[in-house]
């Protein structure tokens, strides 16, 4: 099954950290969470808490403990294919997520989605660049969210539009 992922994170630096998880399966169905950070994540920018509006302090009251989140992360992903928009940025915060709960750093593996937008435009048959860039106009109207299961959704969005494409 495909799921597509998406991360917030407290900034862009390397020393930043997983603040919320979203997905969306190939079926629909989405889940999100606040990440409770774990003990040495103190890194925060205050341009990303601008840009996706999760403070710290929310974080501390409503987070769902990093440990539990990546329990759950681990039970939905195995034996699946998980894509991401920007898999270096993500797979990093994937990796902060998972050694902080004590698991290989490497458990899990992002693709890059914009592979599942190839092979689904490859399998419509016709000029792929094309049908990628059509279902992108579709669902690309408005300004990105810069919230994990929106951000997931979207991404999910254009896959979707690109399998179900009219000729």
């Amino acid at each position: 099954m495909h799921i597509f992922l998406d991360f917030e994170a407290s900034s862009l630096s390397k020393q930043s950290y997983p603040i919320e998880v979203g997905w969306v399966s190939e079926g629909g169905s989405e889940e999100g969470y606040l990440i409770k950070p774990a003990p040495g994540w103190t890194e925060w920018d205050a341009t990303a808490e601008a840009v996706h509006g999760i403070s710290r302090e929310q974080l501390e009251r409503e987070g769902t403990a990093h440990d539990m989140v990546c329990t759950r992360l681990v039970e939905v992903f195995e034996g699946n294919v998980v894509y991401a928009s920007a898999p270096s940025w993500d797979g990093h915060w994937l990796s902060m997520l998972l050694r902080a709960a004590g698991r290989p750093r490497h458990l899990l593996r992002l693709k890059d989605s914009q592979t599942v937008f190839l092979e689904a435009a490859t399998a419509r048959g016709g000029p792929t660049a094309e049908r990628i860039a059509r279902a992108r106009q579709v669902i690309e109207t408005g300004p990105v969210a810069h919230r994990a299961v929106a951000d997931a959704r979207r991404e999910w969005s254009i896959w979707r539009e690109i399998v179900e494409a009219d000729e």
